[in-house]
């Protein structure tokens, strides 16, 4: 069926990996040697004018988490 087949393909495609731990510093503006509390607060920060809520986009809010999740998890 179509429904199964759909369902096959988004099994197949990849997840998208995120930035990398480079592109993740330049985002969020720290450097190599941030600790994971300038990390949060970086992100803190950016958050607070990025969210949708408050004007932004899903997109940044979201390339904003991908940052945070990729410098904080390595």
């Amino acid at each position: 069926s179509e429904a199964r087949r759909r369902s096959v393909v988004r099994k197949a495609t990849p997840a998208v990996s995120g930035p990398s731990i480079s592109e993740a510093r330049s985002l969020l503006g720290v450097g190599p040697n941030a600790t994971a509390e300038e990390i949060k607060a970086a992100h803190a920060r950016l958050i607070r004018l990025a969210h949708p809520d408050k004007g932004g986009t899903a997109g940044l809010a979201a390339q904003l988490n991908a940052a945070r999740d990729r410098l904080l998890k390595g």
